[in-house]
């Protein structure tokens, strides 16, 4: 059985743009798992000052791996990809985050899901909505539609 996920990914160093398309490669290679779309790429500052700019992107996979599976999976294309976690909110080759796994909300010590942050995140609601109906909703019943009302498309742009 397979479930949809979508998974979000980020950079700000050593070329971000290429370091999506290079994980959206390694994303199609992982066992069990399908690339079945990925949304434009988006630009936009960083949340912390004094960090360069962030490239953003969604992917949607079909995946037969448990959640954390699927994170050990994420983690090692993100080390494979230089990878470095010196600090929690710090510049990065590579970040990759399940936004959500099929219906299922996660609080785990590893992984939250849908991802606890994603509802504030234009970098990650813009990209999201590419891939899914309009009428989607999250696990925890949230309609995609309303979080993207609250969350205008400020500081964004779409390459």
């Amino acid at each position: 059985m397979t479930i949809r996920a979508y998974v979000g990914l980020g950079s700000n160093l050593d070329a971000p743009a290429e370091q999506l398309r290079s994980a959206l490669q390694a994303l199609d290679q992982v066992e069990a798992t399908r690339l079945v779309a990925a949304s434009a790429l988006y630009t936009s500052d960083s949340l912390l000052p004094g960090q360069p700019r962030y490239t953003n992107a969604v992917a949607a996979l079909d995946t037969a791996l448990a959640p954390l599976a699927l994170l050990d999976a994420l983690q090692a294309i993100e080390n494979d990809q230089g990878r470095v976690r010196k600090e929690r909110w710090g510049p990065r080759t590579l970040d990759l985050d399940i936004l959500l796994f099929g219906d299922q909300v996660l609080d785990q010590p590893r992984l939250k899901v849908p991802h606890y942050h994603m509802h504030a995140r234009p970098f990650v609601l813009y990209p999201l909505a590419e891939l899914v109906p309009g009428d989607f909703r999250l696990a925890d019943g949230r309609a995609l539609a309303q979080l993207l009302d609250e969350c205008p498309f400020v500081g964004l742009e779409r390459l």
